[in-house]
């Protein structure tokens, strides 16, 4: 098992290569001859990943989530799946690259680095704990997702402005529907974050005798949640549109890389177990 594993553990970053490679090509040549096998070839990608986290529990017995090189590669799993679940929503396929080169850069730097660990302290054989990590960090994938689809909107809405009708302008979707991709993408992380957010609230306290509602990675993650909840509400609520909706996501995504790096950093917390 452990020789499959470091097969698959190789494999990935060149599967995921492939698949950005597919999605990029079909997106400079404008073409609809890919249009379904690049969304075939991402599919066989996440299902290969797939199996490898599977078989990464089963062989070591805990969820890979022991040290930050797994964590990575979970990362990496979470932005695809996001990305896939958004785009047979929508049907929109051309927007594709622009997500899965994240992909490539975390599993990549997963594969070179990434430890086996068999001896690990009990609490992180959890399946609850896989769950609310893992949770948060397709939650995170969201809303990471949400901001790059940020970005797409800006660009976009700087050509427009300049009159330049070329690659970018024919080949990326609207302006509005690239509003309402960021905005998908926010609900599916804000989503994920709840569960996330239910679970730890409930189980952590039994599972470690020094939780405290006051953690710093607890309430981050709470910010982060009540920051996107209102973007949402005032979108669906308030009639909120356009460029405002936009520099919400990426503001809102910014503030929450920078409370995950002021949480992981320069604070104390029960979540630095491992």
């Amino acid at each position: 098992m452990k020789s499959v594993i470091d097969f698959l553990n190789i494999l990935l970053p060149f599967a995921y290569t492939a698949t950005f490679s597919i999605y990029f090509y079909d997106f400079m040549k404008g073409g609809k001859k890919l249009t379904n096998s690049k969304r075939l070839f991402l599919f066989l990608t996440l299902i290969l990943h797939s199996i490898y986290l599977v078989i990464r529990i089963i062989a070591f017995n805990h969820p890979p989530i022991t040290n930050v090189f797994e964590i990575f590669t979970v990362l990496a799993f979470s932005v695809s799946f996001a990305y896939f679940i958004l785009e047979l929503l929508t049907d929109i396929r051309n927007t594709g690259p622009f997500i899965i080169i994240i992909s490539i850069i975390f599993q990549a730097i997963s594969s070179l680095f990434i430890e086996d660990l068999v001896e690990v302290k009990e609490i992180l054989r959890s399946n609850l704990l896989g769950s609310h990590v893992f949770s948060a960090l397709i939650g995170y994938a969201g809303i990471t997702i949400s901001a790059v689809y940020g970005l797409l909107y800006l660009i976009l809405y700087k050509e427009i402005k300049l009159n330049k009708f070329g690659i970018v302008f024919n080949q990326l979707p609207s302006l509005e529907v690239l509003e309402t991709l960021s905005f998908y993408s926010a609900v599916i992380g804000f989503f994920m974050l709840t569960i996330a957010i239910v679970v730890g609230v409930i189980w952590l306290p039994t599972a470690f005798p020094d939780f405290s509602y006051a953690d710093p990675k607890l309430i981050g993650t709470s910010i982060v949640w009540i920051l996107y909840g209102l973007g949402i509400a005032s979108k669906l609520f308030g009639n909120w549109r356009g460029r405002k909706v936009i520099l919400f996501s990426i503001i809102g995504y910014i503030l929450a890389i920078l409370s995950t790096l002021l949480s992981n950093f320069l604070a104390q917390s029960f979540h630095s177990f491992y």
